[in-house]
């Protein structure tokens, strides 16, 4: 799951796939595949500023490698949830799916033993308002 969601990439090709699959809601899966980078984007852009260490190394090494040595937000919550509330708003359907593996994938960072508790949290929540923001842009103007 860690490989998968480095950079958003798996929430990413989920938005282009569908996008090529729903062509009455292509432009609506685009926008929120845009929506799921730029959830990412402003992750990275406060990981940055922040600059909180990853938690230390204690009697078992992280599961899995890091693309970088900053823990807050986690980058893999907020695209995991900016994709969850994203796409479930374009396909209420989907939420059963997305939810769950949006759930799984910010618990994963926990379970691999590369981020605080809070890192994962302040993700998720920045991802999910990322994609609430967009709303009315990521359904063309229409009420979600």
């Amino acid at each position: 799951m860690s490989f998968a969601g480095e950079h958003g990439a798996v929430w990413l090709a989920a938005g282009l796939l569908a996008a090529v699959v729903d062509r009455p809601r292509r432009a609506g899966w685009l926008r929120g595949a845009a929506l799921v980078g730029g959830a990412h984007l402003a992750s990275m852009g406060v990981k940055r500023v922040v600059r909180r260490a990853r938690p230390p190394v204690g009697e078992f090494a992280p599961l899995v490698r890091t693309a970088g040595r900053h823990s807050f937000p986690s980058s893999h919550a907020s695209s995991a949830a900016a994709a969850a509330v994203a796409f479930a708003t374009l396909h209420p359907p989907v939420r059963h799916v997305i939810v769950p593996a949006a759930a799984a994938m910010c618990v994963s960072r926990l379970l691999v033993g590369v981020h605080y508790p809070s890192d994962v949290a302040a993700g998720a929540l920045l991802g999910a308002a990322t994609s609430a923001a967009g709303r009315r842009w990521l359904t063309g103007g229409r009420r979600a």
